[in-house]
């Protein structure tokens, strides 16, 4: 899911030079991404309003698997 979400952010934020833009960095850096780097993820999220859980499911489990772990 993690490329999908990344393919939907980029798109959100309206490209990979307008995300890149938010993000301080090359269009072109983006579009050799194939997932979202863990040191980007959050930055991405708010940009694009794409879920971090989506971005990166192997870093941030889902809210109710978290929730598990509270309690």
């Amino acid at each position: 899911m993690s490329e999908a979400a990344l393919k939907l952010a980029v798109e959100k934020a309206g490209g990979p030079a307008a995300l890149g833009r938010v993000l301080g960095i090359s269009g072109a850096a983006i579009s050799q991404w194939q997932i979202c780097p863990p040191l980007r993820v959050l930055a991405v999220e708010n940009a694009s309003g794409v879920s971090r859980h989506d971005l990166r499911p192997d870093l941030y489990p889902a809210e109710a698997r978290r929730e598990e772990f509270a309690a």
